[in-house]
């Protein structure tokens, strides 16, 4: 798989929070409220895709070698695409989508 490094600051789209870059890692979406954006087509940091729809954390799970994992889904298009975790998520709204059964 290919892998393209973005990783800058961005606007929320959901809650408009000022987003700054992760350290050690690239940030794809919202730390606050854990929404993204559909940009990459694929791979990621490719930012090829037409969509531009708003990706709804939908799911947290675990993997062994990642960590923590949220599942987003496309509202648009409705394409999922899983993405680890960073240290400074919401582990708290985290916590409230893993209770929620796919």
């Amino acid at each position: 798989m290919n892998f393209k490094v973005v990783n800058e600051s961005f606007q929320c789209r959901n809650c408009k929070a000022k987003v700054t870059p992760q350290k050690g890692s690239c940030r794809n979406h919202c730390p606050h409220c854990l929404y993204s954006m559909h940009v990459d087509q694929v791979y990621p940091g490719d930012r090829a895709s037409n969509c531009k729809g708003m990706m709804k954390p939908i799911a947290v799970t675990q993997s062994g070698k990642k960590g923590w994992i949220l599942l987003h889904e496309c509202q648009k298009c409705r394409k999922t695409i899983r993405n680890k975790m960073a240290e400074d998520d919401n582990m708290i709204l985290a916590a409230e989508i893993s209770r929620n059964p796919l």
